[in-house]
């Protein structure tokens, strides 16, 4: 898997579930500012499915991507308004906030449980 930036010594073990089924943790934290649903993002991530098989990377690519947040999956909406720019999180995306039975072409099967580590960089 690709190497991800620095993490809080004291980043929880433990994830924390939103009321839609969200799974996260903060790995480092951040006061800067927080995105909202209407917002676009610039960050740096890895994405990979149960089996530990990575499906996506900025860092492969060599650069951070940016998106606005109401052109992505569910849980990606959702878990980047909980960190601040600067932060990092951990999340565990349910298939019913993912790609749900359509999957993503070849690289995300149909009812796939996603894994992200995202950096936010900026909210734009």
């Amino acid at each position: 898997m690709s190497q991800i930036g620095p993490v809080d010594n004291d980043a929880p073990e433990e994830f924390t579930e939103t009321d839609s089924g969200l799974k996260y943790r903060i790995l480092r934290k951040s006061d800067g500012k927080k995105a909202t649903a209407n917002d676009s993002v610039t960050v740096n991530y890895r994405g990979w499915l149960d089996d530990q098989t990575e499906f996506d990377s900025s860092y492969e690519r060599g650069e951070p991507i940016s998106f606005p947040l109401r052109g992505v999956i569910p849980g990606w909406t959702e878990g980047m308004q909980l960190v601040g720019t600067g932060g990092m999180i951990e999340l565990t995306i349910p298939a019913e906030l993912g790609y749900g039975q359509r999957g993503a072409g070849a690289a995300v099967p149909p009812n796939a449980t996603l894994h992200f580590i995202v950096e936010l960089i900026s909210v734009n």
